[in-house]
Parts: C-alpha cells; structure tokens; sequence
C-alpha cells in the first residue's frame, strides 16, 4: 500500500525542500506543486515528491487519523 503522509516544510532550497513529521525528515520535491510553499507550510509527501499542499487543521486531523488506524493495536 502506498500512502502519501501529510509532512511540515523545514527548510527550501530552489525545487527541493525538507519535510518532517513526527522527527522524521525527509526530502521532497517541490516540481509538482502549483502552489508556492514556504517553511512551516504543510504538504502531503508521496515517493519523494510533494504533490498536495493542505492547511494545518487538515494534515493535522489527517495525522491523527493516520496515527489512530496504524497503531501496532489496529493492525491486528
């Protein structure tokens, strides 16, 4: 299953920027956006590339979601 994981920009640099959730960071693409994004912005990360920009409420909700149905206690 692949899923794309809502992460908050860090830091920019031309096309490409850092993302991180949770402490983890990873670098995303920006070539697919339409958006302009800037650090502290949200963006949802799938397979390396940034592909959504979403508000704080909604890629927070969505973490939490994420969270609640990928707890070792929901996989079974």
């Amino acid at each position: 299953m692949c899923v794309g994981v809502p992460m908050q920009i860090i830091s920019v640099d031309g096309d490409q920027a850092v993302a991180e959730v949770d402490g983890v960071k990873r670098e995303a693409s920006l070539m697919l956006l339409n958006d302009e994004v800037a650090v502290g912005d949200f963006v949802i990360v799938h397979a390396g590339f940034a592909i959504s920009k979403l508000d704080e409420e909604d890629a927070r909700e969505t973490l939490a979601l994420m969270r609640e149905v990928f707890t070792p206690e929901s996989m079974g």
